[in-house]
C-alpha cells in the first residue's frame, strides 16, 4: 500500500514538472512580439472585472502640455496614459503591435530601446504598471502612478547627458522626446507632482477638509461638559501682572481684553478649526456673552488634555517672564517651532480641576 501510495505522488510530481517545464517551453518558443501580443490580451481581459472609478479627476496643465489627472479611492495619483505618451513628445497611441499594457522584463513599451535600459532604476520599474481604471464619468482609462513622469524624463535626460558627455549627439529620434522631457522636468519638481494632482482634480481641498473633520470629531464632544474651575487663579494674576494691573483674590470678572489673551495664547495653539468650530458652536448673544465656557464643548480625551497642556505651558511662561513683552518673546520662541498637530493624550491621564 505505501509503495503504491509513493509510486502515485511520484508520478505526480513528475505530470506537475512535466507541464511546468512545457509551459516554459512554450514559453521560449514565443516571439517578442508574441510575448508582447500575450501580455496585453491579459491586461485587456481584465477591463472585464470590476475597475476602481476614480473619486477625483481633471485637467493638469504642464507648460504648454494638458494632461487627464486622477485620484483613485486609495489615494493613488494617477495621469492618463494617452495625455502621459503626448507630454513627454510621443504618440498618444502606443504604436501598432504593442499595445498600451505590452512590457518586456516590466518594461513599458516606451522604455524598451536598448540605448536607455542603462539609465533606468529599480524605482522607475516599480511605477511602470499600467492601471485599470474609470474617470468619474465612467470611462474606462489606462493610466500610470503620476510619480512616473518626472522618472521617465529623468531617464530620456540622463540618456542625453551620457551622450553629449561622450562626446556624441543625441539620435535624431530621441530629440524631440528629450526637449519635451527638458521641458516637463522645467514645469514641476518630481516630489511636487502630487501637490499638482491634487490641485488639478480638486482633491487637496476636499483632503483638507476631510482632516479638519477628523480633527474637529476628535476635539469637539457633543454635549456640554459641567462647569468646573479651568483656569486657575494663578493664571489670571499671572495676567494681571504682565500687564501691570491690580489683580484681586478671588475676582471672577475680568476685563473684556483677558478673554482675548485666552484665545490668543490658549485656544489658537490647538489644531487649525478648533477655535472657529467652538465659537460656531457657542455664539455670543446680543449681550456678548455665551451660554457656556468654550472648554465646556472640548472632548475629554483629546481636547481637555490638550487644553490642560497649553494652560500649564503658558502658565509656566508667564511666571518666568518679568513683563509682557519677555512672554510674548519666550511664547513666541517655543511655539514657533511646534506644528499645530492634534494632540495625542497619554495612555494614563489623570485628570485635574481647574
Amino acid at each position: 500500500m505505501h509503495a503504491r501510495i509513493s509510486l502515485r505522488g511520484h508520478a505526480l510530481a513528475d505530470t506537475v514538472d512535466g507541464r511546468a517545464r512545457g509551459g516554459h517551453a512554450r514559453a521560449a518558443a514565443l516571439t517578442k512580439e508574441e510575448r508582447r501580443e500575450a501580455a496585453r490580451a491579459a491586461a485587456l481581459a481584465r477591463w472585464s472585472g470590476e475597475l476602481p472609478q476614480a473619486t477625483h479627476d481633471g485637467a493638469l496643465q504642464l507648460g504648454d502640455r494638458v494632461l487627464i489627472a486622477a485620484v483613485l479611492p486609495n489615494g493613488k495619483r494617477l495621469l492618463s496614459q494617452g495625455t502621459f505618451l503626448q507630454a513627454i513628445g510621443r504618440s498618444r497611441t502606443p504604436k501598432a503591435g504593442t499595445g498600451g499594457f505590452a512590457t518586456v522584463d516590466g518594461i513599458p513599451f516606451f522604455l524598451q530601446s536598448e540605448q536607455l535600459k542603462p539609465f533606468i532604476s529599480e524605482e522607475l520599474l516599480m511605477s511602470t504598471t499600467p492601471i485599470l481604471f474609470r474617470l468619474r464619468n465612467g470611462q474606462r482609462t489606462v493610466g500610470y502612478d503620476a510619480m512616473l513622469l518626472p522618472m521617465v524624463c529623468e531617464v530620456y535626460l540622463n540618456f542625453r547627458d551620457a551622450c553629449l558627455r561622450d562626446g556624441g549627439h543625441v539620435p535624431t529620434k530621441y530629440e524631440h522626446i528629450v526637449a519635451a522631457c527638458d521641458r516637463l522636468t522645467r514645469a514641476l519638481a518630481r516630489f511636487g507632482i502630487r501637490a499638482l494632482v491634487d490641485q488639478a482634480t480638486g482633491y487637496q481641498a476636499d483632503k483638507a477638509k476631510e482632516d479638519l473633520l477628523k480633527i474637529l470629531e476628535e476635539y469637539i464632544s457633543p454635549n456640554l461638559l459641567p462647569w468646573t474651575r479651568r483656569f486657575p487663579h494663578e493664571f489670571f494674576r499671572e495676567v494681571y501682572r504682565l500687564h501691570g494691573w491690580e489683580y484681586r483674590a478671588g475676582c471672577v470678572k475680568h476685563p473684556q481684553y483677558v478673554g482675548k489673551f485666552i484665545n490668543k495664547y490658549i485656544y489658537e495653539p490647538l489644531p487649525p478649526g478648533v477655535l472657529e468650530e467652538l465659537k460656531r458652536q457657542l455664539p455670543k448673544n446680543e449681550s456678548g456673552h455665551r451660554r457656556a465656557k468654550l472648554w465646556q464643548l472640548l472632548s475629554v480625551d483629546t481636547g481637555i488634555p490638550h487644553l490642560d497642556r497649553q494652560l500649564t505651558t503658558v502658565l509656566t511662561i508667564m511666571q518666568l517672564s518679568p513683563d509682557k513683552a519677555t512672554f510674548d518673546n519666550h511664547f513666541r520662541t517655543l511655539f514657533s517651532k511646534q506644528a499645530r498637530l492634534p494632540y495625542a493624550p497619554p495612555k494614563a491621564l489623570t485628570e485635574t480641576t481647574r
